[in-house]
This record gives structure tokens, sequence and C-alpha cells, in this order.
């Protein structure tokens, strides 16, 4: 997300190279290029307008540090703003209450089902709530079905009531079943319509007025533009909701919707959907995206994730085993399993400072990209994977043959394995010898 919008910033950013100081002119000039591609990225003329002018506000009143070069202080200045204007801070979801509610509103086509399903897993394996999910979209005949599925998929029931047609009739009896069965979090999936009317408005202002919810939060494709704006606009004048829900933020999006929606409603972004699986749902940190937005990629996030699918047991059985120096190709194995839970590769390389442009047109499908690597392991007998050391020729020869792939893609997998324990042993042992010298002392 962000790619032309970042190689255009960069441009920009260009005109003040080897400048010696910040001038009313050098400014001018870039600050022109920031709104050309801001308007680009499908900013509202409005919002690029105030964007740029608190931009050059910041950039002409700035006392320029003489060991910072001026293409350094306005990526700084930038940031800053585009920080600021995304809200500044992450705010999170409000679910308190007994049980608390969401209501979950938007228009068809957002995502606004599939992200129900992708909010109740969040809340259930993040932070340990008995959720529920509620089908109060009675119009969409496959909506029920659809969230059914993705209930059953995730391990969370789904409310119904087979040909009941009033939204507040489900949503009332389903809030009044948590209660009494000890959930949490009801999550209350809404009708949506093709286009913006006063049917759709009047329904889900009822609905919000009934149940009352903890938190609303209005989803919108990102690949929509300008029109997402609009949409989040009367959405806001008619439920007054508490945050906005970003859906296909993978997709050939420009990102202007995401600059412009805290602009113009007031309202933060609390969640990005950025994937097809459950488990692709972010919240939102303005500045981790200026970070992204200006090519320093987000390393908080990658931890972030890896710290999900971390397990302390395991992470202190494989210290141990790094230290004697029993690294095997079943630990190896174990660990590309794992960084394959933490989301999509390239999307996660990308989260590495300067990685975002080194990858742009490279394709990497997260089906294929530990393939051979796995068919190799998988060819060899648990006692090779033991002793990788001892694997001679006649039998990488058969585990070649055995996967499908050529004894230099064996050789190649050993010798990077090799390097890996070596590596990973001395980061182990290099720590450990740190502790001990601070022990001494």
């Amino acid at each position: 997300m962000f790619e032309n919008l970042s190689d255009r910033l960069e441009r920009s950013f260009q005109l003040l190279k080897g400048e010696g100081r910040i001038s009313d002119i050098n400014v001018a000039e870039t600050i022109k290029d920031i709104r050309r591609a801001l308007l680009d990225a499908d900013v509202s003329y409005k919002v690029a307008k105030d964007f740029c002018d608190k931009v050059k506000e910041k950039a002409i009143g700035e006392n320029v540090i003489k060991a910072v070069k001026p293409q350094q202080m306005m990526v700084k200045i930038v940031h800053d703003s585009l920080t600021d204007f995304m809200g500044a801070q992450n705010v999170d979801i409000n679910v308190k209450g007994s049980p608390a509610v969401v209501l979950v509103a938007g228009l068809n086509g957002s995502g606004k089902t599939t992200f129900c399903g992708k909010l109740a897993l969040h809340l259930k394996s993040k932070k340990g709530m008995k959720v529920m999910l509620a089908a109060c979209d009675c119009f969409r005949p496959a909506a029920i079905d659809q969230l059914q599925t993705l209930g059953q998929g995730i391990g969370v029931p789904v409310f119904t009531i087979e040909g009941e047609k009033d939204p507040i009739r489900v949503a009332s009896a389903a809030i009044s079943s948590a209660k009494a069965e000890g959930y949490s979090v009801v999550i209350v999936d809404t009708a949506g319509r093709l286009v913006l009317d006063k049917e759709l408005m009047d329904e889900i202002s009822a609905l919000h007025s009934r149940v009352n919810p903890s938190e609303t939060l209005f989803v919108v494709d990102a690949m929509t533009g300008q029109d997402a704006v609009e949409s989040a606009k009367a959405f806001n004048e008619a439920i007054d909701y508490d945050g906005v829900v970003l859906t296909k933020m993978d997709g050939d999006t420009r990102g202007g919707a995401a600059l412009s929606i805290r602009a113009v409603t007031g309202k933060p972004i609390k969640f990005v959907s950025t994937g097809e699986k459950m488990e692709a749902l972010d919240a939102f940190h303005p500045s981790r995206v200026a970070d992204r937005i200006l090519g320093m990629g987000d390393v908080v996030s990658l931890v972030e994730k890896a710290q999900e699918q971390f397990d302390e047991q395991q992470a202190r059985e494989l210290k141990k085993k790094l230290a004697r120096d029993k690294f095997t190709l079943n630990d190896f194995y174990a660990q590309i399993q794992q960084v394959k839970k933490m989301g999509d590769i390239k999307d996660l390389a990308s989260m590495l400072p300067g990685m975002d442009k080194a990858l742009k047109d490279v394709d990497i499908d997260n089906r294929t990209a530990f393939k051979s690597t796995e068919a190799i392991i998988q060819s060899m007998t648990p006692w090779e994977r033991e002793h990788p050391e001892e694997i001679n020729g006649p039998r990488r020869k058969r585990i070649a043959d055995g996967s499908g792939t050529s004894i230099a893609e064996v050789n190649r997998l050993l010798k990077q394995f090799e390097g890996t324990r070596k590596l990973m042993k001395s980061a182990v042992t290099g720590n450990l010898m740190a502790r001990m010298k601070g022990f001494r002392h």
C-alpha cells in the first residue's frame, strides 16, 4: 500500500537535495510537488491544500540544525504532519459492557461481513474475550450464510432467527442471549446497500438507537478513494460512529482514503484489513503508517507480528539447543512454519526500512516462497534432519529426486542452514557472554 505516494514524495524531497538551507523558494517548490503527489493519491484538494499549508508553515518557521540537511528536515516535518493528519495516536476499540455491543456498518462490497469475522477472531485470540456474532443483515440473502461460514471457521457462534426480516429484533434477541450465556462481546453485522439511500440510513439509525452500542465502526473499501470519504461523511451524520475500518489495503489503493477520512470526519481509523486471511487485521497506528509512506519501514509492527506467534517455552528450548550446537533441520523447519503464520511474506519484508521499494516489482507468493525448502526437508529421513552434517553425496541425490529439486538446490539449502545455525549460535552465545560479563562486574 501507498507505493505510488511513497515514490512521489521521495521525488519531491529530491528537490531539496544539495541545498544548503531551507528557503521560501525551495520550500514552495517542494510543497507544490507534495501537493501533486497527494492529489495523485486521490486525497481531496481541500485536505491536500490544508496539509501542505501546515507543512509549509512548519518548514518556513523551522530553525534548521546545522548538522541536519534541509532534505532530512523536510522528511521529518512531512512525517510529523502525516502522523497528525491521520490521528497522531492509535485509538483502541471500546469493548466495555455486559456484554459490549459493537455495531458494524458500511456499504455493500466494502468487506463489512468479512471484517466482522476478523474482528471476532481478533478479540477472541488477542484479548481472550468470549465473542458472539449477530447476523442482522436481513436484506442480502447470502449474508447470513457467509457470516455462519466465517463463524464456524474461527470457532465463534453466530446468532440468527430464521425467517426474521427485522434487524432490530435479531440484534435485541442476540444481546439478550449473549448476556444470559456470559458472552463478553456481541458483534452486530448490519445490512449494506449498493448506494447511499434514505432507507439504509433510516434502518441503521433505528438499529443504532435501539441497541445503544459501546462501539460503532464504519467499514470503508480503501480502493474507492474519494467515494469512501463521501460515504464516511454521510454515515457519520446518520449514526455518529466511533471509528473507521479500512479494508482491501493490500489492493491497488493509492492511499487517499487513509489520509482524508480523519481530516474530513474527525473520526479515527481503528483497523486496517490487509489480506484475505481471517488473521489479516491490524490496529491502525498513524506514526507507523507515516513511516511506511516515507520508506522507513515498520519494524515495531513486524516485531509485534513475531510476538503473536512466539512460543516462550519453545523459544527457551531453541536457545538451549543453539547454545549446545544442537539446532537441527527439524528446528529450522519449525521456524519456517512460524514465519508463514505471521502473514504475507512480501508485506512482512516491506516492514524493513528500504525493502518496500526494493520489493516493489518482485512477485512473492506465500504458497510457493518456501515450497522447495519444505519439500527438501520433508524428503529427508528423521535421522538426516537431526544430523544434516552427515548427508553425503548419495543421500543428497536421493533427497533431490524425492523432492523434485536438484542436487544444487539441496546443497544450497544445507549451506544456508549451516550459515543460519552459526549466526543464531553466535547471537545466543554472545548475549550469554555479555550477561556473564555484566554479572562479574
